[in-house]
C-alpha cells in the first residue's frame, strides 16, 4: 500500500511539473493562425509597417519599438515576437531586466554593445559585440546592453520566442513598487537614506 502510494505521488509530481512546464509556454493552436472578431483576412492582416524607416533617426534615450502580440494580433498563437532596440552613444542602457515567458535573440546591426547576463548560479557572462554579432539570453534569466561608444548610437533587433515576452525591470521592481525601505535596506545591507536615494533618483530619470 505504502509503495503503491508512493508510486502515485511520483507520478502526481511529474504530472504537475509538466503541466507547469506547459503553462509558461506560448499555447499550441489547432488551426493555421487565429483571426480576431470582426477581422478581414488578406496579406494586409499578416504584414506590420511599424518598423519602417525606424533606423533613420538618432536615439536621444533608450528606444524599444515591439512587434508582439499587442502591436500585430497576426502572431497570436505562432510563438514568436519582434523588437527593435536603439541605444544612444555615450552610455544608453537597457537596464538589467528579465523576459519571464521566452528566450532572446538580439542581432546587432548597428554600433556596438556590451551585452551581459547572470544564470542561476550567480555566474555572470559578459560580451562586446559588433555588427552581425548575435547574443543569446536565456529565458527567464537577468540581462542587460549598454552603449560605451562616445558617438556613435547602436541599434539591435531581437526575437522572443513568445507573442508576449514580458518585461520586469530589476530597477524598478525593487525600488519603484512601494516595497518598504526598512525591508530593502537590510536586504541589501545599507541604510534607508540610501534606498529613498536611489528610489529619488529612479523616478527622476523615468
Amino acid at each position: 500500500m505504502a509503495l503503491r502510494f508512493v508510486q502515485l505521488l511520483i507520478i502526481f509530481v511529474l504530472a504537475l511539473a509538466t503541466s507547469q512546464r506547459i503553462l509558461a509556454n506560448d499555447p499550441d493552436i489547432l488551426f493555421d493562425y487565429i483571426v480576431p472578431p470582426n477581422n478581414r483576412v488578406d496579406a494586409n492582416f499578416f504584414t506590420y509597417t511599424g518598423f519602417r524607416d525606424i533606423f533613420d533617426d538618432v536615439p536621444g534615450t533608450l528606444n524599444v519599438t515591439k512587434a508582439a502580440l499587442a502591436e500585430f494580433p497576426a502572431l497570436n498563437g505562432q510563438s514568436v515576437s519582434y523588437a527593435i532596440l536603439k541605444y544612444p552613444a555615450n552610455g544608453g542602457v537597457n537596464p538589467p531586466h528579465i523576459h519571464p515567458r521566452a528566450a532572446e535573440l538580439l542581432f546587432l546591426v548597428g554600433g556596438s554593445l556590451e551585452v551581459g547576463f547572470v544564470d542561476t548560479k550567480n555566474v555572470l557572462y559578459t560580451q562586446k559585440l559588433k555588427v552581425g554579432d548575435l547574443f543569446v539570453f536565456p529565458k527567464g534569466l537577468v540581462h542587460y546592453q549598454y552603449n560605451s561608444d562616445a558617438n556613435l548610437p547602436a541599434y539591435a533587433v531581437s526575437a522572443f520566442g513568445s507573442v508576449n515576452a514580458g518585461t520586469v525591470s530589476v530597477p524598478v521592481s525593487v525600488f519603484g513598487t512601494g516595497i518598504d525601505n526598512a525591508i530593502l535596506a537590510k536586504s541589501f545591507k545599507t541604510d534607508v537614506g540610501t534606498v529613498k536615494k536611489l528610489k529619488a533618483g529612479l523616478t527622476t530619470h523615468k
